[in-house]
């Protein structure tokens, strides 16, 4: 089968740099196994699309069937007849409310909420037809919403189910497999009923596909569990039926065929991680300039070793505030409701500085400013405290250093803001287990007709 793909919500380029084993920018200009025919990469209310034009940047553009170039609009506004064929969908989308209802005087047609990306992955599934779809998405997908845990996710299955597709789902800490960042993520594998690796699980059961046969199973490996812990249920075939109704507890592994669901939690063959010191730059092969060392008098406003304040007597100056010290510190105030009620607010210290001998903590779209989570280190040359370069958070998400320093904007070469090259690697996922799951795709594609 001929290795095709559509990314959508594409980032700045983590599924296409991850099934092309892309390690370095040069690797760019090598031919791709994987053929990307369409992308979409859109940031709503923003002038500036930073991460399309790095996206281009690297990659070129991509043109839809009518020679049109719409790789840069509101999906839900593009004709998805128009996207060309493709053998692979792949995408991370957000965790949104999928509820769904009926259509005026009853139609058959469903609605879901205006702006959620996932009806757009499902017209583009049902226009395009993908033999197998690849998605991403953060872990509480499974659990949400909190007043009917798993109904998104059931929505999810259902529409996928209606469509013809089996699914496989894992949710993925990249750390417990060897990587530099302790990362949970859900990923979603589906494959239409009629490919040759679902007609090769037909005879199996939910324990094999899930412990040994299935596409997460021979990609990331799990300890033995027993078969007995499966649960099951079934989804509707009526999308609005499983919104109204449907509640189930997933686990962190699952399977889906003919709309009964199976899932079991399991446990990781656990592989020593990359650290977080293997990664930071060094000032020998990779300079880091004076501007991301944080000044003595911004780390700390009292002895080094206080990690609690009380402000419910009196309130620290504004300058004591404003150091990392605090900012990571446990702490209580005092503040008042809406209403007039006074009340204490708390919160417990976490570590304010990250070790070298771990990997990185999950990074956030907030990663580099004067943020709780952001990760401070000790530089591995100087011994001062800093924040992390940009080329450290790309090294995190297994990105090639300084992807994202580049945009090609209207023709020229631009600088991409400091800012938001944290920001779009706080938005990526991990390449290296994208990686890691090519190596079974390709597998996949090759027994394919």
């Amino acid at each position: 089968m001929e290795r095709t793909l559509c990314e959508l919500f594409a980032g700045v380029g983590g599924f296409r740099c991850g099934l092309n084993n892309i390690n370095t920018i040069e690797d760019t200009r090598k031919k791709e196994k994987w053929k990307t025919v369409w992308f979409s990469q859109w940031e709503p209310g923003k002038k500036a699309q930073w991460a399309h034009d790095c996206y281009v940047n690297r990659f070129g553009k991509s043109l839809d069937l009518n020679g049109v170039d719409t790789t840069n609009i509101d999906i839900a506004r593009v004709d998805k007849a128009t996207i060309p064929d493709h053998n692979l969908l792949v995408g991370g989308f957000p965790c949104q409310d999928y509820s769904v209802a009926r259509g005026l005087n009853g139609e058959k047609g469903i609605h879901g909420k205006k702006g959620v990306l996932w009806w757009s992955i499902k017209d583009v599934i049902e226009t395009k037809n993908p033999p197998f779809i690849l998605l991403e998405n953060v872990d509480r997908l499974l659990k949400s919403p909190s007043k009917q845990r798993g109904r998104d996710f059931g929505i999810i299955l259902a529409c996928l189910n209606n469509s013809g597709y089996y699914v496989e789902w894992r949710v993925i800490n990249a750390a417990e497999y060897g990587y530099q960042q302790r990362r949970r993520r859900t990923y979603i594998f589906a494959y239409r009923d009629t490919t040759n690796f679902a007609n090769g699980l037909e005879d199996k059961s939910a324990y094999d596909v899930i412990q040994k046969d299935g596409f997460f199973a021979k990609s990331f490996p799990i300890d033995m569990f027993e078969e007995k812990k499966i649960r099951d249920t079934e989804v509707s075939l009526d999308v609005v039926d499983v919104s109204d109704n449907f509640k189930f507890d997933f686990e962190n592994s699952g399977f889906m065929k003919d709309g009964m669901v199976y899932t079991v939690k399991t446990t990781p063959v656990y592989k020593d991680p990359i650290t977080l010191g293997e990664i930071l730059q060094d000032n020998v092969t990779s300079f880091v300039d004076k501007k991301y060392y944080i000044d003595n008098n911004r780390l700390y406003y009292t002895y080094e070793d206080i990690r609690h304040s009380d402000e419910t007597k009196e309130e620290l100056p504004k300058e004591s505030r404003q150091t990392w010290q605090y900012l990571k510190g446990g702490k209580k105030r005092l503040r008042t409701a809406a209403n007039g009620h006074q009340y204490v607010f708390s919160e417990g210290p976490i570590a304010m500085i990250d070790e070298w001998d771990v990997p990185a903590r999950t990074m956030l779209t907030s990663e580099g400013s004067f943020n709780r989570s952001t990760h401070i280190v000790r530089d591995k040359i100087t011994n001062r405290i800093r924040i992390l370069t940009p080329i450290e958070t790309e090294r995190i998400q297994g990105f090639p250093d300084d992807w994202t320093k580049e945009c090609l904007v209207d023709g020229e070469i631009v600088l991409m803001p400091e800012r938001t090259r944290y920001f779009c690697m706080g938005n990526a996922l991990v390449v290296n287990l994208i990686r890691q799951m090519e190596k079974q795709l390709d597998k996949i594609f090759d027994d394919e007709e």
